[in-house]
């Protein structure tokens, strides 16, 4: 062009505008005012501040701005409706309500630049205010359907119901008809999804003239998604497939795979990413990230460890979710080697990276690790981040370092909130550190600025039940009275826990009955009292009264009942219920199925439950050589010991207690071999029940002495179960001299024990030696002893 006016030069810049070479447009915008002797127009400006605003470049900004000042211009409404936008997507939201109270004259535009730069800098509710004086103090101003849309977004955000109705009844008022208007129309979706009232959401979606917008789709799908609808979400994106107008794009991928992730739904996750890979979508990084996440949380590590592979670009949320994955997956090893090899050539660590290792750390072999990442934590300058503070205090605690966790506790207990306090008490409540708990709670009580919750409460008083401290427990339930956690029920299912275990079952039932809600732990709780309790009537009677359908923990409990009070009907009738709901494969219920049956003397049930079970756990062997040895079949437990190392599984503290027990009933010394071999070649430390039973397995085969020895050789020497399973041998064979002195070493060490005595007199009365007998007996009374009563039970059917 051989002559150029200001018309030219500004559709050559919008051009580049609108193709996005912004940065060419500025320059040609320089060179034209060199060049144009005309100058540049408002136009010029408003293209060249639209350009800065999508480049969010503040600082020419401000440059156009001070020359629209320079050349008059400052006045002109399209321009300052840009320059109100340009601040706005810059984040100087400030400068944007300067620009925007001194104009003189402001359209709609104006109104809608001013309200969506609010919402767009997170200030919802000015943005709605904005709203309020358009209509109320400039109603010459007309409200479009962009005014309206930005509105209801802004109700939506603030999850403002009320508002967003008004606003609704509104656009019907002035003819934005919600069903033919689109950006409306998806903004009522969404507002009413983000309320909680889906129906009528799902209305103005069905009522929707013009469905070809993939937006009102994902904004229906993602509003069931958000509203836990699992079923009608997939519904709704089947019906999308097969709508012509439209098709998924990534954003309703987006909505689906997190869906897929938290209800742990593999086959419809599989098939989503089947979808994509078949309609071969080009995937943006967080879509592949979500992929690989809910891989890994439906524990299928395979196919999310080949993504992160062939990953061409990793950032850091790939690496996080990758180490967490591993984490959740009791992957400790392979987390623990991505985070180094991220911290050797990967982006940097954030506290996210911090978060996803330290669940890794769960054992005293992980403790020199964990060590290294605390280390890492105070290089990086995350010190004052409480939630990396907290997992590195429950990381100290799970690996038995719990000193290490007290010491940053005391750190940080100035500033300490309630979250922080709980991290302790529930580690320690869930590692067996009951008293450091209570010692924890009792530095809140002692803090003018910290009150516990439910979650204190539930921990601290499931740490007095271990201890088994019932005047502290009673103490907590007197604190919950005054507290507002008492009408919680996990508060009052541990109460009731906490006096079963206590053994004070008259109080948890008076909680169970006081109870205005109960869940299905609640019954659960109660029942599995009960049967802890040697209470299995009442438990069975609680059973009948259930209001849930059973799940695993009150089918094992009621179980237990039935073992204990030799009810064989009760447990064939709990067995059928159990095979009815197709749950017999549920290791739990198999395992407490064959206890039952063995100890109701039908050991051939349990060896045939045993043999179809198609998958065995350590508990599945324990309890049947327990079985075996119950019915003084020693060999086949012997036996079935040997097959279960031969098939892998590594014998536990339980298994030689069993297998120790069935050579005791049996009268095998084989059990020698077993007692030795178990520290030996499977690294067991023999407890006080192996020393029981190995003390009971040489005296009942009459070896009195070698027990002698052998007890004498165990540290401490106040182990009275052991002394009192010689003493038992001793009755069994008459060695009275013997049982004389190993009586009078109970005396000492266990005088309230009236077994005892009774043991001693009935060894004197079976030799004729009733005046030693009546000593003993003098012995007994003068120290108000009362031996339990034994009793038989015998299960009676009517009819």
């Amino acid at each position: 062009m051989h002559t150029r006016d200001v018309i030219s030069w500004n559709a050559m810049i919008n051009a580049c505008v609108c193709n996005q070479r912004f940065q060419i447009a500025l320059e040609l915008f320089w060179e034209m005012r060199w060049k144009e002797t005309s100058g540049v127009d408002s136009t010029t400006l408003v293209i060249v501040v639209s350009a800065l605003s999508r480049m969010i470049d503040l600082k020419r900004g401000r440059v156009v701005h001070c020359l629209s000042l320079k050349y008059g211009m400052g006045s002109d409404c399209f321009l300052c409706n840009s320059l109100v936008d340009m601040y706005a997507k810059c984040g100087e939201l400030g400068s944007a309500e300067c620009v925007f109270e001194g104009m003189e004259f402001r359209d709609s535009s104006s109104w809608n630049s001013m309200m969506s730069g609010c919402a767009y800098n997170g200030y919802p509710e000015r943005s709605w205010s904005y709203f309020k004086d358009m209509g109320l103090y400039y109603g010459c101003v007309r409200v479009d359907n962009f005014s309206l849309s930005c509105t209801i977004s802004a109700c939506s955000s603030l999850g403002d119901l009320q508002c967003g109705q008004t606003v609704h009844g509104l656009a019907i008022r002035l003819g934005y008809e919600e069903t033919a208007n689109i950006s409306i129309g998806n903004a009522l979706i969404s507002l009413y999804s983000q309320c909680g009232d889906i129906e009528d959401a799902e209305l103005v979606f069905n009522k929707m003239v013009y469905k070809h917008d993939v937006v009102s789709w994902n904004s229906m799908i993602h509003g069931f998604a958000t509203n836990g609808m699992i079923l009608e979400a997939f519904s709704l994106l089947h019906e999308m497939q097969h709508t012509w107008s439209v098709h998924p794009d990534l954003v309703t991928l987006i909505s689906i795979v997190p869906l897929c992730t938290e209800f742990n739904l593999l086959r419809e996750g599989r098939s989503v990413h089947g979808f994509i890979v078949r309609r071969k979508m080009r995937l943006d990084l967080s879509l592949k990230n979500s992929i690989m996440d809910m891989y890994l949380k439906c524990n299928i590590l395979k196919p999310a460890e080949l993504m992160f592979t062939i990953l061409p670009e990793r950032d850091l949320i790939s690496w996080n979710t990758m180490i967490a994955g591993y984490s959740h997956n009791v992957c400790s090893v392979e987390a623990q080697g991505l985070f180094q090899e991220l911290h050797r050539s990967g982006p940097s660590c954030n506290e996210l990276s911090l978060l996803a290792v330290l669940s890794s750390c769960d054992s005293f072999e992980e403790l020199e690790f964990g060590e290294s990442v605390h280390c890492l934590h105070l290089k990086l300058g995350f010190s004052n981040n409480f939630l990396v503070t907290n997992d590195l205090m429950f990381m100290y605690i799970n690996c038995g370092d719990v000193i290490a966790s007290l010491a940053l506790l005391r750190n940080i207990s100035d500033v300490a909130d309630i979250v922080s306090w709980n991290t302790i008490i529930v580690g320690c409540a869930w590692n067996g550190y009951s008293h450091e708990a209570l010692e924890t709670f009792n530095q809140i009580c002692c803090s003018s600025y910290t009150s516990p919750d439910s979650i204190t409460f539930v921990n601290v008083v499931s740490a007095c039940g271990d201890l088994q401290f019932l005047s502290a427990g009673r103490s907590l339930h007197g604190f919950t009275i005054k507290t507002p956690v008492e009408l919680d029920v996990r508060v009052r299912n541990s109460l009731i826990t906490m006096y079963s275990r206590c053994k004070d079952v008259e109080s948890a039932r008076l909680v169970f009955n006081a109870s205005s809600f109960r869940n299905l732990y609640s019954w659960n709780c109660m029942i599995s009292g009960l049967a802890q309790n040697k209470d299995g009537q009442r438990a069975l009677e609680l059973f009948h009264l259930f209001e849930y359908e059973p799940n695993e923990i009150t089918i094992v409990s009621i179980l237990s009942t039935s073992t204990q009070t030799g009810s064989l009907r009760h447990g064939k009738q709990i067995h059928g219920y159990v095979f009815r709901f197709g749950v017999q494969q549920n290791l739990f219920i198999s395992t407490a199925l064959m206890d039952m049956y063995s100890k109701c003397g039908r050991l051939e049930l349990a060896i045939h439950l045993f043999k179809d079970s198609p998958e065995k756990s350590v508990a599945s062997w324990n309890s049947m050589i327990s079985a075996y040895g119950f019915h003084g079949q020693g060999k086949e437990a012997i036996k079935l010991f040997s097959e279960m190392c031969e098939s892998g599984t590594s014998p536990t503290k339980s298994t030689f207690i069993s297998l120790l027990s069935a050579c005791s009933h049996s009268g095998l010394l084989e059990g020698r071999l077993y007692y030795e071999l178990m520290s030996t070649e499977f690294g067991v430390e023999p407890t006080i029940e192996h020393h029981v039973c190995y003390a009971d397995m040489l005296g009942r085969s009459g070896k009195l002495s070698e027990a002698y020895e052998f007890i004498k050789d165990i540290q401490p020497q106040q182990q009275a179960g052991v002394w009192g399973a010689l003493l038992s041998a001793c009755k069994y064979h008459g060695d009275i001299k013997m049982g004389k002195q190993v009586a009078e070493h109970l005396f000492n060490i266990d005088p309230e024990n009236a077994g005892y005595y009774v043991s001693l007199f009935n060894i004197y009365t079976a030799d004729g030696r009733w005046s030693d007998a009546m000593d003993i007996r003098k012995n007994f009374q003068d120290r108000m002893l009362r031996k339990p009563p034994g009793y038989s039970l015998i299960d009676i059917c009517s009819g």
